[in-house]
């Protein structure tokens, strides 16, 4: 995610628009998109400030956020449990319905694995 725009751009390209100015003018004055000028507008009207909003979602706040440790205790209960059983279990138990890529990404968080075999045990030919 990139960084905001620093708060001199911002009050001078609102100070810009103040003057009577149309927002495309300004965007192409000060080498902006017009989406900027626009939401910084928009941004001022709204909270009467110019600093920028906080970026992200903070993290934590997906629909697995409550139910990490309920997985964490079913993937050690039955170890070789795939990622289609537990998404289905997922909907089953608590209701929730989610792919199973969503699944994957909270087990690489917690740091568990799906894998059935050893990494080093292959199949023979």
């Amino acid at each position: 995610m990139g960084k905001p725009h620093p708060i001199e751009l911002r009050s001078r390209v609102i100070a810009y628009v103040d003057e009577g100015h149309r927002h495309r003018e300004a965007a192409r004055h000060f080498r902006v998109s017009p989406k900027f000028v626009n939401d910084l507008v928009k941004l001022r009207r709204e909270t009467g400030s110019l600093a920028p909003r906080r970026q992200g979602n903070g993290g934590g706040h997906g629909k697995l956020a409550g139910v990490t440790g309920w997985i964490e205790t079913r993937v050690a209960a039955k170890g070789g449990i795939t990622l289609d059983e537990l998404t289905a279990e997922l909907a089953e138990v608590h209701g929730i319905g989610v792919h199973r890529g969503t699944v994957w990404r909270v087990l690489r968080g917690l740091g568990l694995t799906h894998k059935k075999r050893p990494s080093g045990a292959r199949t023979e030919a």
